[in-house]
C-alpha cells in the first residue's frame, strides 16, 4: 500500500512493523521516535507515523490567533538551521506546522486545531490586548500562568498578540479574580488586584523581591501589604495531607519566620502544625517524599528537622554549599550512600521533572527489562581475553553489517572517525571494511536509554538527525554528526552529543585550581575562557569557592591536546599567556591571538596555534560527509593539508577544515565561517 504525501516527493511504502530498536528514526511530522505502523521512503529514510501521514490537513487556513493572514501549512521549517518557536506553546518547532511567511508567526499542527473563543470584558486594567478562551488545551501548553505562576492546568486565557519569547497565559480562575478584595490580614483597607507587583525600594528584603516575584497581587498602597495570589486562591484554614499525621493549620497574620521543611525565610502566613511545632511554607507542605533526579541513581526522600540526622558530609550535591540538617532536606535512603541536597535545589525545575514516587514505593520492586540494555542486537562471535569473554563480531543496530573487533593497529585511512563520537579512532574499535563504518568499542556499548545531569528527564541514544543531517548540541552549542542523547518528553527536544554526554556534574580542569560543579542557572556571568555571556538557560561549570570561574560546556569540553602537521608532538591546550606581545601569533593561519584567551601549544617546538586551527571548525562532522541547510547545493567537509585551495569568500589558504561544493555551477571551496555568512 502506497500514499502520495504532500511533503515528500516520493511516494511512501505502508510499514507494518517498524522498529526503534532495528532502525532509529524520528517521524518526520510529528518528530518522535517512530514505532510500530508507520508510512516510509527507504531510499531518503523518510518516515511518519500513521497517525501524522493520515492527518486530513488544510493546506492553508484564517486563524483567530493571527487574523491579518492565511497561515500555510510546511512540512519542514523554512528558518536557517531549522530553528523556529511556536508563537502559541513556545516550544520549538519541528515537524508539520503552520507558517506566515510575511511575519514569522508560526503554530504547531495540534496548537493550530485547537478551539478557542474570545473573551469579552476582560479588564484593560491587567492586560491591553484582547484574550482568547481555550477549554482544553491536550497538554501541548506546559509554561507558568502569569498571574499565579504555577503550571497551567485545565481551562485557561492566552494572548496572541504576545509572542515568544514573553507569553501570557492565564489559568481561569487567575483571569477572573475579583478587582478588590477584603482580607482578614489587611482590614483597615480593601486590596486591589494588580498585573505585577508595585515598585519597591532597590534593595528590598521583603518576601516578592527575594523570590523575584513577576505575577498579578493583591496590594494595598496605603498599608505597604502585598499579597500573592497564592495566599488567597489557595490558602485554605486547615490542610490535611497523607503525608503529614496532623493537621496543618494557617497563621492568620503576617509574621517573619524560617520554614521548617526548606531552611528559608518567610514573612508571610505560615502553615504551623502544634503538635510537631513546626512552621512551614504552604508549598512546602505539598513537597513530595520520594522522587527521582538525573543528577542521582537512587530515589531521594525529604528528612524533617524533628527526625535523626546522622550524616557525615552536609554538602548539597546540586549547588555544592553546606545544608543546615536542622532544616528539611533530601537525601539518599541507601545505607551506605551519602548523597543529600537542598529541597529548594532538588525540587528546582531544571533539575526535577515532576514525577512523584508514590508511599511504600520499594525500589527493588522494579522489573528488571528482559530486552538488551544496548544496541548491539547480536553476538556472532566471541574471544576469551584473560578471564573475560569480549565480542569480536557483533550486529549494531546502525548498521547492516557485521562489525569486527580490532584491538591493534590503526584504519587503513588515518583520518578515520569514529561514526558514533566522531573523534579520530583509536583502539579498541568495531568495523565494517566493506562500508569504512567505525565505532569506538565504548561506542557500541553505549545504553540505550540513560540520565544525565544537563537535563531533568531520561535521554534516548539516536542516530537520527534533522532534514539537513545534522543537529545543534544544546549543552556545547557545536553543529555534530553522528551519535546522540535526545530528549522526547512532549515538545522538549533537548539533544547532545555523544562528547558532552560523558562529562558529569563535577569537573577538574587544567584552567582553575578548584573543582568545577555544574550550575542550571546562571545570573549574568560569562565565561572566564571565551567571555562569552551566559544565559539563564545555559549549564555551566562554575567554582564554588567564590572565585567567580565559571566555564561554558563548549570550553569544559574542548580536547586538552590536539595534533598538528608540522609538528610530531601533540599540543596541549594552554589557558594561561605569558608570552610577550611580539609572539601573539598563530603558527597555522599567522594571524595574531588575542592575549588571554585559551591556544594550543607545544613547548618542545615552540608552536601556537588558535582554538579553531588546531580542531577545525567543525569537530564533530565526519571528513567527507554532506552538510545541508547552509547553501542551495549540499557542501562536503573536506580537510586540506597540502596544496591547500584558496577561500572563495576571503581569497586566503584553507588549510585544514573546509567546506566545498563541487556542482559545476559553483566549484568552490571555503571556510566554513566564512561559508555561513557569504554563501547561500
Amino acid at each position: 500500500m502506497e500514499i502520495q504525501h504532500f511533503s515528500h516527493d516520493h511516494p511512501l511504502v505502508f510499514i507494518q512493523d517498524h522498529s526503534v530498536a532495528s532502525k532509529a528514526t524520528l517521524c518526520r511530522g510529528c518528530e518522535k521516535p517512530v514505532e510500530g505502523w508507520s508510512y516510509g521512503c527507504n531510499q531518503c529514510e523518510f518516515y511518519l507515523h500513521k497517525g501524522c501521514a493520515e492527518l486530513e490537513l488544510a493546506p492553508q487556513i484564517q486563524h483567530p490567533f493571527h487574523p491579518k493572514h492565511p497561515l500555510t501549512l510546511l512540512p519542514e521549517s523554512p528558518y536557517i538551521r531549522g530553528g523556529g518557536w511556536c508563537d502559541f506553546c513556545g516550544k520549538q518547532l519541528g515537524g508539520f506546522f503552520y507558517n506566515c511567511n510575511d511575519c514569522d508567526f508560526d503554530l504547531h499542527i495540534n496548537c493550530a486545531l485547537l478551539q478557542s473563543s474570545i473573551a469579552a470584558n476582560f479588564p484593560n486594567s491587567l492586560h491591553p490586548h484582547p484574550l482568547f478562551f481555550i477549554q482544553n488545551h491536550n497538554n501541548e501548553v506546559d509554561s507558568d500562568c502569569s498571574g499565579c505562576q504555577k503550571p497551567i492546568s485545565g481551562p485557561f486565557y492566552h494572548c496572541s498578540d504576545c509572542t515568544y519569547p514573553i507569553f501570557l497565559n492565564l489559568h481561569k480562575e487567575c483571569a477572573e479574580l475579583p478587582f478588590e478584595i477584603n482580607h482578614p490580614c489587611d482590614r483597615k483597607h480593601p486590596l486591589t488586584l494588580l498585573p505585577q507587583p508595585p515598585t519597591h525600594p532597590q534593595k528590598c528584603s521583603c518576601y516578592l523581591c527575594r523570590i523575584q516575584w513577576k505575577g498579578f497581587v493583591y496590594s494595598c498602597s496605603l498599608c505597604n501589604f502585598d499579597l500573592l495570589l497564592d495566599d488567597f486562591l489557595f490558602s485554605p484554614p486547615t490542610i490535611t495531607v497523607a503525608s503529614h499525621e496532623h493537621p496543618w493549620v494557617l497563621v492568620s497574620r503576617k509574621i517573619s519566620f524560617v520554614c521548617d521543611f526548606c531552611g528559608t525565610d518567610g514573612d508571610h502566613s505560615p502553615y504551623h502544625c502544634d503538635t510537631c511545632v513546626l512552621f512551614v511554607h504552604k508549598n512546602c507542605i505539598s513537597l513530595p517524599r520520594h522522587f527521582r533526579i538525573t543528577r542521582h541513581h537512587h530515589t531521594i526522600s525529604l528528612w524533617y528537622s524533628f527526625q535523626q540526622n546522622q550524616i557525615e558530609d552536609c554538602m548539597c550535591q546540586i549547588c555544592y554549599k553546606e545544608v543546615d540538617i536542622s532544616y528539611g532536606h533530601y537525601r539518599c535512603p541507601a545505607s551506605r550512600c551519602r548523597y543529600i541536597a537542598h529541597v529548594r535545589c532538588a525540587t528546582d525545575r531544571a533539575i526535577w521533572d515532576g514525577t512523584i514516587m508514590l508511599e511504600g514505593y520499594d525500589e527493588r520492586s522494579e522489573e528488571v527489562a528482559h530486552e538488551p540494555w544496548n544496541l548491539i542486537t547480536d553476538v556472532v562471535e566471541q574471544i576469551r581475553i584473560g578471564e573475560l569473554m569480549v565480542a569480536s563480531e557483533i550486529k549494531h543496530s546502525y548498521h547492516d553489517h557485521n562489525l569486527r573487533l580490532t584491538f591493534s593497529g590503526k584504519t587503513k585511512d588515518d583520518d578515520s572517525q569514529c561514526d558514533g563520537c566522531t573523534r579520530p579512532i583509536s583502539t579498541p574499535f568495531y568495523s565494517c571494511e566493506q562500508c569504512k563504518f567505525f565505532l569506538h568499542k565504548d561506542c557500541a556499548e553505549l545504553p540505550k536509554q540513560m540520565p544525565h545531569s544537563f537535563h531533568r528527564h531520561l535521554l534516548t541514544l539516536t542516530n537520527s538527525h534533522d532534514e539537513y543531517d545534522h543537529s545543534w548540541c544544546r549543552a556545547c552549542g557545536r553543529l555534530y554528526q553522528g551519535f546522540s542523547y535526545g530528549c522526547y518528553e512532549g515538545g522538549c527536544r533537548f539533544r547532545i552529543d555523544i562528547q558532552c554526554m560523558l562529562f558529569s556534574d563535577t569537573l577538574k580542569h587544567p584552567s582553575h585550581e578548584h573543582s568545577l560543579f555544574l550550575v542550571h542557572n546562571n545570573q549574568e556571568t560569562s565565561c572566564s575562557a571565551c567571555f562569552e555571556k551566559l544565559f539563564p538557560w545555559n549549564v555551566t561549570y562554575r567554582c564554588m569557592k567564590r572565585c567567580d570561574f565559571s566555564l561554558d560546556v563548549g570550553c569544559a569540553t574542548l580536547p586538552l591536546a590536539a595534533c598538528y602537521k608540522y609538528d610530531r608532538h601533540p599540543l596541549t591546550l594552554t589557558c594561561s599567556d605569558d608570552f610577550e606581545p611580539s609572539q601573539l601569533y598563530c603558527d597555522l593561519c599567522e594571524k595574531e591571538r588575542e592575549p588571554n584567551r585559551w591556544f594550543y601549544y607545544c613547548a618542545d617546538c615552540d608552536n601556537s596555534l588558535h582554538l579553531n586551527c588546531a580542531l577545525g571548525d567543525l569537530p564533530y562532522m565526519k571528513l567527507g560527509n554532506k552538510l545541508k541547510g547552509f547553501h542551495k547545493h549540499p557542501l562536503t567537509i573536506v580537510k586540506n593539508i597540502w596544496n591547500c585551495p584558496p577561500c572563495k569568500v576571503c581569497d586566503e589558504v584553507c588549510n585544514g577544515q573546509a567546506v566545498e561544493c563541487k556542482e559545476s555551477e559553483c566549484n568552490f571551496t571555503a571556510h566554513w565561517y566564512c561559508c555561513r555568512k557569504y554563501i547561500k
